[in-house]
């Protein structure tokens, strides 16, 4: 079985609705971790303090097959095609994966056998 990892970059406000739908999708535990964006636009100040916007970097490893479908729920559920939604979902192979919980490897293959 091909794992990629799934990294989707959502605004902090947006995290738990993120971790629902990719869940929904047939997605397993989720690693979280948090990060500022720094775009090309000046940063808003505020009384002096720069208003940054929060963002969560959510990385899910998941099967191949599995990940589009994941990837595909966030996309519609974020909407991440509105320019309002500063959102990125992308994903990365990998070569070698080790330490998978063997409950979520034969959820991950039960999933699998639904899709097909």
């Amino acid at each position: 079985m091909k794992f990629v990892a799934l990294v989707a970059i959502i605004n902090e406000e947006r995290e738990e609705e993120a971790i629902s739908i990719a869940k929904e999708a047939g997605a397993g535990a989720v690693t979280i971790l948090k990060g500022r964006n720094l775009g090309l636009k000046a940063k808003k100040i505020f009384f002096g303090l720069t208003l940054e916007e929060n963002v969560s970097l959510l990385i899910f490893i998941l099967p191949k097959k599995l990940s589009l479908v994941v990837m595909k729920a966030l996309r519609r559920a974020i909407n991440i095609d509105d320019s309002e939604n500063s959102a990125l979902i992308f994903t990365l192979p990998l070569g070698h994966v080790a330490g998978l919980n063997l409950e979520e490897l034969h959820k991950f293959e039960s999933e699998i056998k639904n899709i097909l």
